[in-house]
């Protein structure tokens, strides 16, 4: 029975760690990340690590379009030109955030897990800029289709 328990422990640390992004810190790479172009903003997505909820990591849209996942302790970001966005991400419900992006903008949307019926929901929010940078710090890059193919 010990050497079972010690087995699923194992087998859930091992789960937990692979459901984390584990791409280099936002501080080891800040410097490669590209200057916004003047007709662009940029928005960042991220979402803290936690075990609570860690295997739940559904698609993040913006205005219907999949732009990375929502992942426990990773972050990434997409250029966009000005103008209104929706942020949005679902699992058994779906839940939203709108917002407006001026051009050389930088907008924060974090995600984070609430208790659902039978999955937990991950919550889109838009945090303030000066909080965004600070919350960023110790993330991991979890690269997008459009970010990784820039890099």
């Amino acid at each position: 029975m010990l050497n079972m328990l010690k087995s699923v422990s194992i087998v859930s640390a091992v789960l937990l760690l692979a459901a984390c992004a584990s791409g280099p810190k936002y501080d080891d790479m800040k410097s490669s990340i590209p200057q916004l172009a003047s007709d662009q903003g940029r928005i960042y997505f991220y979402r803290s690590s936690s075990s609570i909820g860690a295997a739940v990591q559904p698609s993040i849209l913006l205005n219907g379009e999949k732009v990375g996942t929502s992942k426990p302790g990773g972050f990434f970001y997409v250029d966009r030109p000005a103008g209104k966005y929706e942020a949005s991400c679902s699992t058994e419900a779906t839940n939203k955030v709108d917002f407006m992006l001026a051009a050389g903008q930088e907008r924060y949307v974090k995600t984070h897990v609430e208790m659902g019926f039978l999955v937990g929901h991950v919550k889109p929010e838009l945090i303030a800029p000066d909080q965004g940078t600070l919350d960023i710090q110790s993330l991991s890059y979890a690269p997008n289709k459009e970010t990784s193919a820039a890099k």
